[in-house]
């Protein structure tokens, strides 16, 4: 599991169905859940090759 910064519990919690996407700058992102209050998460990863 990844773990990214729930903005709602204000602390860096583990993700639940997270998924990679790719913003539209070119950027990999993960996207998913927080597993304590169910709040949408956001992590930026890098640049995709």
């Amino acid at each position: 599991m990844a773990t990214g910064y729930c903005v709602k519990c204000k602390s860096s919690k583990e993700m639940k169905n997270e998924q990679k996407v790719t913003m539209k700058n070119g950027r990999e992102a993960l996207k998913g859940q927080c597993t304590s209050c169910g709040t949408s998460m956001f992590r930026i990863l890098g640049k995709a090759k």
